[in-house]
């Protein structure tokens, strides 16, 4: 299989690219810098000349405080940029798996969503997201549907990145304690989207690190893996929080159907320990 990868510079793109070959899977990655996607001809082009069989489309405008303030640009590169490729695998035959987020919830339910739970998304990140996703279902029958969140990958800046580079500098940290979700795993999540894609049963999954924590919580357990238990965090509350975006309070994600396909990942905690410790190999080995 021939899978071309959008949004292949940021952390899954490239976690993508490292694992599906080990597959047995031709990959072939495109990133910003090589492709807008808001530019229709350009996506319509691209796609044609390299033929894919499937689309993972991990291109996005994900900066939710920059979304809150330009809600049109989300609108523009999440939805219409969505779109573009959605088309393009249309008239190339490819099939096409979108990368979504929790944020098409509310996070007013106060327990894990399923696949199929109401849309109600929760600030102009997910509502462009959720306009995504839309599209694919319009557009193209032959679709995956991801969704994910509290994404870390090795590469690029994150919470988990932030917080742990913050500390070795000193600075005071404050992390709300009412933004509940599963922390999730680039490497882990591009190994589940690689056995999602062989079984090619399409549809809508969730998949994420097992385990729902606080921002708070997921904060302190990195500090406490990289050796800083004693590092003091302040707790406080999303309405302490002066930030442009809200994101939703209880907006853990609960996989159904891709369990039902034997397709899981580890608890939360195993990924941290396993994302902090290749980090630190690759620390000694520089």
């Amino acid at each position: 299989m021939r899978v071309l990868i959008t949004g292949a510079g940021g952390g899954l793109g490239q976690a993508l690219l490292e694992w599906l070959p080990k597959q047995g899977v031709e990959a072939v990655g495109v990133s910003h810098s090589q492709l807008e996607i808001t530019d229709s001809a350009a996506v319509s082009h691209l796609i044609g000349e390299n033929a894919p069989q499937l689309v993972v489309h991990c291109a996005a405008l994900t900066n939710v405080d920059r979304c809150a303030q330009a809600p049109h640009e989300a609108l523009h590169i999440n939805g219409f940029g969505t779109q573009n490729v959605a088309l393009a695998c249309q008239k190339q035959g490819a099939a096409l798996c979108y990368v979504s987020t929790n944020e098409v919830f509310d996070g007013e339910g106060g327990a894990p969503y399923g696949e199929y739970d109401p849309l109600r998304p929760a600030n102009p990140y997910g509502y462009s997201k959720y306009v995504g996703e839309q599209i694919v279902r319009e557009v193209l029958p032959q679709h995956f549907i991801v969704r994910t969140s509290w994404v870390f990958a090795h590469n690029g800046r994150n919470f988990l990145q932030r917080i742990s580079s913050l500390a070795r500098e000193g600075k005071a940290l404050s992390v709300v304690t009412d933004e509940v979700a599963c922390p999730t795993y680039a490497t882990d999540l591009a190994e589940g989207i690689a056995a999602l894609i062989a079984t090619g049963r399409y549809g809508t999954y969730h998949l994420t690190n097992q385990g729902a924590v606080s921002r708070y919580a997921f904060a302190r357990a990195i500090l406490d893996a990289y050796g800083m238990p004693d590092y003091p965090i302040t707790p406080i509350t999303k309405a302490q929080f002066n930030r442009p975006s809200r994101p939703p309070t209880y907006s853990a994600l609960r996989n159904d159907f891709a369990a039902l396909l034997g397709i899981t990942l580890r608890d939360w905690q195993a990924a941290l320990a396993a994302f902090i410790a290749h980090e630190q190999q690759k620390a000694t080995q520089a």
